[in-house]
């Protein structure tokens, strides 16, 4: 379970972040949603330890994300920021393998190679593994820093927008293989989302941000309908059942 208890963030005077206090359940798929500058970003930042806390505090697994040291927490808590820049030239390979160094400290011990060769499989870049990061598509890189983080095997994966760059088959994908890795893998997964359908569809658990403050959580069945999409976004939309889940088909 990942606890967050008063947490506040401002930056240059303005709150950012503001007495948050929240629980996200072991296993399973997270989303947070909500307009931009609501904060989600800077939460998931919180969480992860690459964002520091003005108030409160954040327990993931029950160690103090403040406090426990970076080796023990990296070997518990993965994360994939938004910005993504790597300065060497690497191979798809190379830059999955980073994901061990946690485990190995640099030093390749016995099932970093299955560890690798797994989260290749799993994102389906197989035949790019060869391949120098600056040589693919700004999908397939997402695609590859997102094995990246799997292959770090640990029990949280936070990922802030992860369906960057992605075009419509390969978001699709990645949302399920996020599903998998929390349904076959046992991984807790907290995805920051701008695509209320994609969490909708995919997602067990929806946290919805405005100004900084949580404003609603559930369910999928009780976040997606349009009084609640209403209040989050401040815009009336349209909301449909669509093979039983809930859909927004148009903003009005």
């Amino acid at each position: 379970m990942i606890e967050v208890e008063n947490v506040s963030k401002s930056y240059r005077g303005s709150l950012v972040v503001d007495d948050v206090s929240l629980r996200i359940p072991a296993r399973g798929v997270t989303s947070i949603i909500g307009a931009n500058g609501a904060g989600k970003s800077t939460l998931l930042s919180m969480i992860a330890r690459l964002v520091g806390l003005d108030g409160g505090r954040i327990v993931v697994d029950g160690l103090n994300v403040g406090t426990t040291a970076g080796p023990v927490l990296a070997r518990r808590l993965a994360v994939l920021r938004q910005d993504n820049h790597m300065t060497a030239r690497l191979t798809v390979r190379e830059l999955v393998a980073f994901g061990r160094y946690p485990h190995s400290r640099g030093r390749p011990v016995a099932g970093d190679a299955e560890h690798v060769a797994r989260a290749l499989r799993y994102l389906d870049l197989d035949d790019l593994a060869d391949r120098f990061l600056d040589e693919l598509s700004g999908g397939q890189r997402q695609r590859a820093f997102v094995a990246m983080v799997l292959c770090q095997d640990t029990d949280y994966v936070l990922l802030d927008e992860p369906l960057n760059n992605l075009d419509m088959r390969h978001a699709a994908a990645m949302m399920r293989i996020l599903r998998r890795a929390a349904d076959e893998l046992g991984r807790t997964v907290v995805v920051v989302l701008h695509d209320i359908n994609v969490a909708s569809w995919h997602c067990d658990h929806i946290v919805a941000m405005r100004a900084g403050r949580i404003c609603r959580q559930g369910t999928p069945d009780e976040i997606v309908c349009e009084p609640v999409l209403q209040e989050i976004y401040g815009v009336p939309l349209k909301v449909e059942r669509i093979e039983g889940r809930p859909v927004c088909l148009f903003w009005r």
